[in-house]
Formats: structure tokens, C-alpha cells, sequence
């Protein structure tokens, strides 16, 4: 797709995190940005204050009159938008072109060295640590990463004259093969979105096409321990392994000190020794290790990448320390899959063995609500005590029998309980004593944290 034809851009579902990010991108790039998005949100309003027109309405009629020219006008959506839409209605009766958002993000990545990270978890954090990296040794760079970054307070990087683009690189949809690295990470291939794939199978398969597409002359980082079967596997020597123990990339010394994860990191090539993680858990230092050897293969210096994994201050909604006094914590965390729940919950009794844990857990889709109900009570039963909130439904429609009882029955915690409304859930918490609580989930959970903070507050422990 040639972008140079377009002066206009119009984004359908302009406040997702991926289409936020390349709504700025466009208007880096002095195209003229406009978007509709359901509900005025943080993200939205920020748009807005950087000169991009949003509106709320679905009506084809409060499109910005500059962007009703189907010559020069290019119109983005997400799989989020049905097709019903009064505005891509309107644009697909025009003659608009109208493509998805990883088409976009796919033309794009032709333009420039590409360093994909991909992975069902890991993704957001792993790319934003490659960025954090490659800006500490002062490259020129863009990079889309799907969660606000702390230390830039955004979720995009801008230059003019990029020498590398860092993209996370989103399975879902199978949006990751329209990308074209150079080099690629995969964190992580459990089955997920299976609403899409319809059997884990076929998770391993798009994988494995999402391999095919980098380079000829490109690199493969992958998660110790991940079975893949692409032709480029077979053929490559480019590849390398990142893992705790028995891979080219691992640790030695590992230990906690002042709540940071301090090691050392071995590579086929070198010894990075005093690395000071202020990011958490044993999932953090796979992410890490996996960004060490993109740094590597940018000859970026050991002592750079020391200092850029000490001073990274993590990616908001990540294991995210929102309130804290000497006796309790609140965490925030985007934790909606089984694994994920799996290594918040442990890395939290690593950091606080001698609390109690709390977690409060907002299911995102009917969905995956059933395709991992009996994961996902695996995985809270780690807590000492859950608190199950309704569904989050996204895009999808109500399933009949699925709800969050269908995981809070098979939780096998010490106390678990299902609320049904924010103040439900206040007055419980102000009933009961919390040491560390944690929210978690892809949802709107974390919009109710004041509230969640207030109660806490009130308790004596």
C-alpha cells in the first residue's frame, strides 16, 4: 500500500492503544488525523490536546468535512468496529479505501529495518524494554508499542529519520503476518484468541508463518523451551534461544534486593554483570534477556544495555505499584490469560512471602471466559483470597451459562467472591483485611482504583 497518496487519515476506534499510536505516527508525518472513537477516554482527550479531531457519535454526519474526499482520504478501523457502522458503512459505499490497522502497520514496516516482538505474552513489555534500549544508545527510532511506556509516557516513539522500527507484533486476527522483520522475538505461543483460531493448533501454525516472514539474512530470539516447525527454522542459523538457565541468553546470581530482581546476564558473546531490574518477576527477565540480544545484534555496548535495563521504569498496567504505605500495597496489572495470572500471582508472593494476597480479577470475553475457565481458576488459587467481577465483553455478545461463577466454582483459594457492581465491590473490600491487593485484567478494572485505594485506606491492618 502506498501511503504517500493520502493526506487525510480517519480512524475507526481511534482511543485502542494500537490505533492511538498510529494516529500520532500520521500525524508526524503532516497528514491531517481525524478518528471516531465509542466513549471520551484518557487517551482520547490526550489526541485531542495534540491537534487530533475526535468525535463520539456514530453518525456519518460528524465526520470533519475534510475527510469526506475518497481520493485522499485513508480510512483505518479495527476489528473492534462491526460492520453495521453508520461510518464504515459510509466509507465502503464510497469507494474509501478502507484498511485494517495491521495492513497499515505492515506497509509501514517495509519502509525501514523492522524489529518485531511477538508473542501471546510478553509482547507489550519486551517491546518497550527494545525501545528503552536502542533510545539509551541514541538511535534514531520509531516504535508501536501496545501499553503506555513510563519513562516517555506514551505508547509511541517518534523520529523523523529512523534507523530501526520496534513493533509489537499482535497475533490476534493473525495481524502479525502482514509485518515484515528483520528481526523478531517470540515470547510465548500458548493458545489464546481461540475465537479466531478456533483450536491451539492452529495458534502454532500462524506462528510459524509470522517466522517465514522475516528476513532472509534476519535474526529469531526465542523463548527456551517454544516448539515451532517453520521451513525458515530449518534453514537459518540465525537463531537463538532466552531462558533462566541452559539457553544462549540466561542469568546467574540471581537475587532480590530493595524489591528490584538483580542478576547477571550471560550472552553467546559477552558477561553483563550488575543488572537492577526495577521490573518484577521471572517473566520480566525472559522479556529482558530477549531485548538484550536485539541490542546485541545492533552492537549496541554492554555497558548501554546495563544502563538501559536499570534506569527502565516498566510500562503502565504491568505489575504497577499504584498505592503503597508500610503495611499495604495496591498493584495494577493487564494479566487476562491463565499464564499471565500464573506469574503475577507468583511473582507477588516472591516480592511479599509473608502477606496476605488479594487479587481482584475482571475476565475480559465471553470467550475466553470459556475456553480457560479451568485455567483461570488454577491460576487465581495461587491468591489467598479472589474477588471475580462481571465479564468485560469487549466486542462479543453475551454467551449463555458463561460467566464469572462459571471460574469462581473451581477456585480452590481460601475465600473467593463474586460482586457484581463497583460499589459491591468497595463495601466488601472495607468488610475484610488486605495486605496486598491486586487488580487485573484487559477490562476497565483499573478505572474503579481510587475507590479500591479509599477502602483499603479506611482498614486498619
Amino acid at each position: 500500500m502506498e501511503l504517500n497518496h493520502y493526506k487525510q487519515v480517519y480512524f475507526l476506534g481511534i482511543g485502542g492503544i494500537g490505533m492511538s499510536a498510529l494516529a500520532r505516527w500520521f500525524q508526524a508525518n503532516h497528514y491531517q488525523v481525524a478518528g471516531y472513537d465509542k466513549v471520551a477516554t484518557s487517551l482520547t482527550r490526550e489526541l485531542a490536546a495534540e491537534g487530533i479531531e475526535v468525535v463520539y457519535e456514530e453518525a456519518a454526519e460528524v465526520i470533519p468535512a475534510a475527510f469526506h474526499d475518497p481520493e485522499g482520504t485513508l480510512v483505518v478501523y479495527t476489528p473492534a468496529i462491526p460492520t453495521t457502522h453508520p461510518q464504515w458503512q459510509y466509507f465502503q459505499q464510497g469507494k474509501f479505501t478502507v484498511a485494517k490497522r495491521a495492513a497499515i502497520l505492515g506497509a509501514i514496516s517495509q519502509r525501514y529495518f523492522t524489529v518485531a516482538v511477538a508473542g501471546t505474552h510478553g509482547k507489550t513489555t519486551t517491546s518497550a524494554i527494545v525501545a528503552h534500549l536502542l533510545k539509551t544508545a541514541k538511535k534514531a527510532i520509531t516504535a508501536f508499542v501496545g501499553g503506555i511506556m513510563k519513562p516517555y509516557q506514551t505508547n509511541v516513539l517518534l523520529s523523523d529519520a529512523p534507523e530501526v522500527l520496534v513493533v509489537e507484533a499482535d497475533e490476534y486476527d493473525r495481524s502479525f503476518l502482514t509485518l515484515h522483520p528483520d528481526i523478531a522475538i517470540i515470547t510465548a505461543t500458548d493458545a489464546d484468541h481461540l475465537d479466531v483460531y478456533g483450536e491451539p493448533k492452529s495458534v502454532q501454525e500462524a506462528f510459524d508463518a509470522f517466522i517465514e516472514r522475516i528476513s532472509p539474512e534476519g535474526k529469531l530470539f526465542l523463548k527456551k523451551g517454544i516448539v515451532l516447525s517453520a521451513d525458515w527454522l530449518m534453514e537459518r542459523g540465525e537463531i537463538y534461544t532466552f531462558g533462566l538457565d541452559n539457553a544462549q541468553y540466561y542469568i546467574k546470581d540471581l537475587r532480590i534486593e530493595s524489591g528490584r530482581f538483580c542478576f547477571d546476564i550471560q550472552t553467546p558473546q559477552q558477561t553483563i554483570q550488575g543488572i537492577a531490574l526495577a521490573l518484577p518477576g521471572a517473566h520480566n527477565i525472559r522479556n529482558a534477556l530477549a531485548a538484550v540480544g536485539v541490542a546485541e545484534a545492533l552492537r549496541i555496548p554492554s555497558d548501554v544495555i546495563k544502563e538501559g535495563l536499570n534506569s527502565f521504569g516498566g510500562v503502565k498496567r504491568r505489575f504497577e505499584v499504584y498505592w503503597q504505605t508500610e503495611e499495604q500495597c495496591l498493584i495494577d496489572d493487564y494479566a487476562h490469560h491463565p499464564e499471565e495470572l500464573k506469574a503475577l500471582l507468583t511473582t507477588a508472593r516472591q516480592l511479599y512471602p509473608a502477606k496476605n494476597i488479594t487479587i481482584i480479577f475482571q475476565p475480559h470475553l465471553y470467550t475466553r471466559t470459556r475456553d480457560f475457565a479451568a485455567g483461570f481458576a488454577q491460576s487465581l488459587s495461587l491468591a489467598d483470597r479472589v474477588i471475580l467481577l462481571q465479564i468485560y465483553p469487549a466486542r462479543e455478545q453475551p454467551i449463555p451459562g458463561v460467566d464469572a461463577q462459571l471460574i469462581a466454582k473451581n477456585v480452590k483459594a481460601k475465600e473467593v467472591k463474586v460482586v457484581a457492581t463497583e460499589t459491591a465491590l468497595v463495601t466488601y473490600l472495607r468488610q475484610v483485611q488486605v495486605q496486598v491487593c491486586i487488580t487485573a485484567g484487559a477490562g476497565d478494572v483499573d478505572k474503579s482504583l481510587p475507590q479500591i485505594q479509599e477502602a483499603l485506606a479506611l482498614k486498619v491492618i
